[in-house]
């Protein structure tokens, strides 16, 4: 298992016990023997909004790192809303995000376990069989249908 796949397991573990998790940067990089950085990019790509996460991040004075999951059970249409503010319109989403989104839905209850597995096969770059950054516009268009429809109330 990579490193990134180890930092990113134990923080969900320690989110799977509360909503917000505080932790120092330079001793959670101690901890797992690398240099902050690699925890700077976990962070950036495991624990985005469109995750369901909110990191906040103070430097100096030992700083912190504040990870925060969203509660879809507070506001989902209000998540749902900042997640397809966040997806582009020029750059969309790469396999990695918008499998993340899919993700999401799959663990909030949004959809299916079906409907996980057919919406993955949907945006997966061997679909998508056309170049970049088209295939990332697509990609994105394609989440933010899923959204709107998961937003309806009917």
């Amino acid at each position: 298992m990579s490193l990134a796949r180890r930092i990113e397991e134990y923080l969900k573990r320690l989110l799977s016990q509360k909503e917000a998790v505080e932790i120092q940067r330079n001793e959670l990089a101690e901890f797992f023997q690398c240099v902050p950085s690699q925890i700077n990019y976990v962070l950036s790509t495991r624990f985005t909004p469109t995750q369901g996460y909110l990191v906040e991040s103070r430097r100096g004075g030992g700083g912190y790192v504040r990870i925060v999951k969203i509660s879809w059970e507070d506001s989902p249409h209000y998540i749902l809303k900042n997640i397809y503010e966040v997806i582009d319109a020029e750059s969309g989403l790469d396999q990695w995000e918008a499998e993340g989104v899919i993700k999401r839905f799959y663990e909030e209850k949004l959809i299916t376990r079906r409907e996980f597995q057919l919406l993955k096969a949907i945006v997966s770059r061997e679909t998508l069989a056309i170049d970049l950054p088209e295939r990332d516009m697509i990609r994105g268009r394609i989440i933010k249908a899923v959204l709107t429809t998961l937003c309806r109330k009917d």
